[in-house]
């Protein structure tokens, strides 16, 4: 049953204008069929996505020729200094470091961490040519390397080991800063002073204890663990 949309009078199925004021009688569904196609296509295309294999021959190229047309430029054009090794040195490092991510992702995360501390300290020897001494390289930069590599080896494999929680993340973090810090004081210590002597490592290590102790609270007491969980939405 339809009505009249000017003076609302019934109408009959059969009737194409208002018996009382004339108005011509429309079926909305009808004016679809009136209006021209549009010339745009009604279906959405899908752009297709990259695989991972091409992510990683274009990444592989573009730092690949970065590099060579750098050490090519140093060679050839402006050969004062050796300002490509820092260059090539970046491109290496973002390569390894991308290994995992879109080149070959089986590798076991042990592997991928090393790769990329022994990246780094290929890096630092590289700016060594820069340099006048590189005493620093073998005393700071490797030793810091390495320690910066076992501490996350260490909290990779207490999270494969011991599955944890934001808080239990927390205090893994806590502990390995606190690490951290002392380790490259004592470094620095011993490279300049030639003995041990804790200065700002030790407010870090202050400040890391206290919030170790809190943490390690929390964690063992369920139930103001799950009050922390429930305030603080995780």
């Amino acid at each position: 049953m339809s009505y009249c949309v000017n003076c609302g009078v019934e109408l009959d199925p059969s009737l194409q204008s208002c018996p009382l004021c004339n108005t011509p009688v429309i079926n909305p569904n009808e004016l679809k069929k009136m209006m021209p196609p549009s010339p745009f296509p009604e279906d959405r295309g899908q752009v297709e996505t990259v695989h991972r294999k091409d992510l990683a021959v274009l990444l592989t190229a573009f730092l690949v020729s970065s590099a060579v047309a750098c050490a090519l430029l140093n060679l050839l054009v402006f050969q004062k200094a050796y300002w490509s090794l820092p260059i090539i040195g970046i491109c290496m490092i973002i390569w390894v470091f991308a290994i995992p991510l879109v080149i070959y992702r089986k590798i076991s995360v042990w592997v991928s961490i090393l790769l990329d501390g022994l990246s780094t300290i290929l890096y630092l020897y590289l700016l060594t040519w820069l340099t006048a001494k590189n005493e620093w390289f073998y005393h700071i930069g490797i030793p810091i390397v390495i320690l910066v590599t076992l501490l996350i080896e260490t909290v990779a494999f207490l999270y494969r080991k011991f599955p944890v929680s934001f808080l239990g993340s927390a205090l893994y973090f806590v502990i390995a800063a606190a690490l951290l810090c002392v380790g490259i004081e004592i470094i620095l210590d011993i490279y300049f002073h030639g003995s041990i002597s804790l200065g700002w490592s030790a407010v870090v290590l202050t400040a890391c204890a206290i919030m170790t102790a809190i943490l390690t609270t929390i964690l063992s007491k369920k139930r103001l663990r799950n009050a922390v969980r429930r305030r603080l939405h995780f």
